[in-house]
């Protein structure tokens, strides 16, 4: 009799860890995914879309598919989990796998910065990088706010990425001269967790353009009748558009089933992202690896990638007793996008003691062309 697998989650990592597990399982095995979506969105390409050079449906693609490939889709909110039994409750629906994994991701909350939502565009979500696009698209100059409104946040590189790609819209509409561009930020430098090395690069490109950078202010709410930003530290900043990353945090399911404590995230093994409870992983974004530096590993795409190959490989090894074991290694890789078709390229080993160690390689026309490239095969691949 076969064995099932239920991924909760078709981001990144639920999408690889589905199409890998049913890869190497025999077919009385039953691969299930759930999520509340009908459709998979390819969320690094949402910087694109808010200046207008992609579309919704070329960045997305309906799960559906998946059915193809002998993967079960099911598509709703999951009301309760309860890892011990490893059962979700799905519109009513009970579904229960022999082995779990979560794959969630974080939660955005806008909601926890008053005014926010109001205020401004979260081009972290697809209505979002949508409206941005459009009020992008009818802007005439005035003062333009990035902003990050806490930390940590998923892809590190993205607010960066954004504020060059706006920048360069507005030389391209010639509204740069009646436009300033300010990077508020909660962290205290870029992508830290890569080492000052990194930091100070993606800071030189970001002022290097005439966008000035506040590191290490925490908001506190927005003021949307008088269209004014207040942080924690008393700073208060007149915006006419406004751009911004929500705080985010562990879904509700995952803190009410206990696994993951109150402003934190899912703890697993590091290498082999299992959790307390036998026979359920936790991959990507969902999770919080803490690094001997003492700041966590990065919400990022590419981890959720690797660590789902790892989790795909144990499982099917498990069931199988065929194949090798597995291990997330904690090397990973991103590009910058810079904007006018240019980008950067950092890679490294995250795990790497006492601090990670990554290189940068230097905008180019070459790394966008290879950003470009990834996206096609993406979502060409496991679609």
């Amino acid at each position: 009799m076969g064995q099932t697998v239920l991924i909760l989650g078709a981001g990144v990592g639920g999408l690889v860890a589905a199409n890998e597990v049913r890869k190497r399982l025999p077919r009385e095995n039953r691969v299930v995914v759930v999520d509340r979506e009908s459709s998979y969105l390819f969320a690094p390409s949402l910087l694109w879309l808010m200046t207008g050079a992609r579309t919704p449906e070329k960045i997305s693609r309906p799960l559906s598919r998946l059915g193809r490939k002998g993967i079960e889709v099911v598509v709703g909110e999951i009301e309760s989990l309860d890892p011990a039994r490893r059962t979700a409750t799905v519109g009513g629906r009970l579904l229960s796998g022999d082995f779990l994994i979560v794959a969630l991701g974080a939660e955005l909350a806008p909601e926890l910065v008053p005014g926010l939502t109001a205020a401004g565009h979260n081009f972290y979500t697809l209505p979002g990088a949508t409206t941005l696009r459009d009020a992008l698209a009818s802007f005439t100059g005035g003062r333009l706010v990035i902003l990050t409104a806490g930390q940590p946040y998923k892809c590190p590189a993205a607010p960066y990425e954004a504020a060059m790609l706006i920048e360069a819209y507005c030389r391209k509409r010639r509204i740069r001269e009646r436009t300033q561009l300010d990077l508020y930020a909660a962290e205290p430098a870029p992508m830290g967790v890569a080492g000052p090395e990194i930091s100070r690069a993606v800071r030189q490109m970001v002022e290097a353009k005439g966008i000035t950078y506040h590191p290490e202010h925490q908001m506190s709410e927005v003021d949307t009748a008088s269209r004014k930003l207040r942080f924690k530290n008393g700073a208060e900043v007149p915006f006419d558009l406004l751009a911004y990353v929500p705080p985010h945090r562990a879904p509700r399911v995952i803190r009410e089933a206990g696994l993951a404590a109150e402003g934190k995230y899912v703890d697993v093994d590091r290498n082999s992202m299992a959790t307390r409870f036998d026979r359920v992983f936790a991959i990507g974004d969902v999770t919080g690896i803490p690094l001997k530096m003492g700041k966590p590993l990065p919400k990022a795409g590419v981890f959720a990638h690797t660590q789902a190959e790892a989790v795909a490989c144990n499982i099917a090894l498990a069931i199988t007793g065929k194949g090798r074991s597995a291990s997330f290694d904690g090397h990973g890789e991103c590009f910058i996008e810079t904007g006018d078709g240019k980008a950067g390229y950092g890679a490294g080993n995250f795990y790497a003691e006492p601090a990670p160690d990554v290189r940068m390689r230097p905008p180019s026309w070459r790394w966008h062309v290879s950003k470009v490239l990834f996206e096609k095969n993406w979502l060409r691949r496991w679609f």
